[in-house]
């Protein structure tokens, strides 16, 4: 496989943001569903819609998201439907909560490493493309957040959301969310369904990560640390395996003072993993050529 391209800058600003699309070079067609986080009530650290805006109306997308499948204010869809008013994106765009009424979309995946199926909100059909713009931050279970998290867990609906995180354990075929997966098989089931949703856009698919508000914990977190680490910058990539390795491998190049910290939520979590199986399972490559955009 060939080196990806990742595209770099330090400028952190909306306007930069559509900049690292287009350095892509890739327009994508049809109906565009733009995968956000929507940050989980009383997190301080997700980017905002404001902050999206620009780079939204730039390719006239649809933002999208699934509810949750733990506790908080995105665990059902009006409970969800209520918090997207309140952080203000439904005052700017278009929001398509996917599953917001069953049945899931099956996704099959004959090759996975844990599992065999993936479970995503049924209104991904209605797009034609998706653009993936994902805060990159640490994560309490995964180790980090970046393109592939957005792919699997940001995709999954809550039944897809459960499987993944029991790695695949579906008992007696009825999904067990208590099962808790060795941390491996996790990662490796994130691999899996962010490959599911690779596999269904069929290349039309672009990556945008934010390496900023560095903190530990992710915006699904109603009490986060607070960032321990300076901002980096913007990423791009058609390939979100090497976007994420490019993204992990600045933060271990970087001399900021808080980058122990980080480094070890990431590694305690075993993180990397999920970039390693989703590489051995053809999803993307980890060698990439970072192209520095000023």
């Amino acid at each position: 496989m060939e080196k990806a391209k990742v595209y770099f800058t330090k400028k952190i600003t909306p306007e930069t943001v559509i900049e690292m699309y287009k350095a892509l070079g890739k327009e994508l067609p049809g109906k565009v569903a733009v995968k956000v986080h929507s940050g989980e009530k009383g997190n301080q650290n997700y980017l905002h819609p404001e902050f999206m805006r620009p780079m939204v109306e730039a390719v006239k997308g649809t933002v999208v998201e699934c509810n949750t499948a733990y506790d908080g204010e995105r665990n059902s869809t009006e409970k969800h439907q209520r918090l997207l008013q309140e952080h203000g994106w439904t005052e700017y765009f278009q929001v398509d909560l996917m599953d917001a009424e069953g049945p899931d979309l099956e996704l099959a995946i004959p090759n996975g490493k844990v599992m065999k199926k993936n479970f995503v909100g049924k209104n991904i059909v209605n797009y034609d493309s998706m653009l993936v713009l994902s805060h990159f931050k640490g994560h309490p279970m995964g180790g980090y957040g970046g393109a592939l998290k957005q792919l699997a867990i940001g995709c999954a609906s809550t039944e897809g959301k459960a499987l993944i995180h029991s790695g695949g354990f579906t008992g007696d075929q009825t999904i067990v969310w208590d099962h808790v997966a060795e941390q491996d098989a996790f990662c490796e089931a994130m691999a899996d369904a962010a490959g599911s949703v690779m596999e269904y856009f069929k290349g039309n698919a672009a990556f945008v990560n934010m390496v900023c508000n560095l903190s530990v914990d992710c915006d699904c977190c109603a009490v986060a640390e607070d960032p321990c680490m300076k901002d980096i910058g913007i990423l791009s990539s058609l390939d979100p395996v090497a976007l994420d390795q490019a993204c992990m491998d600045l933060i271990y190049q970087s001399d900021d003072p808080g980058r122990d910290h980080f480094i070890e939520r990431v590694e305690s979590r075993h993180g990397t993993h999920t970039i390693d199986a989703a590489a051995e399972l053809g999803y993307g490559t980890k060698e990439y050529e970072l192209i520095c955009v000023d």
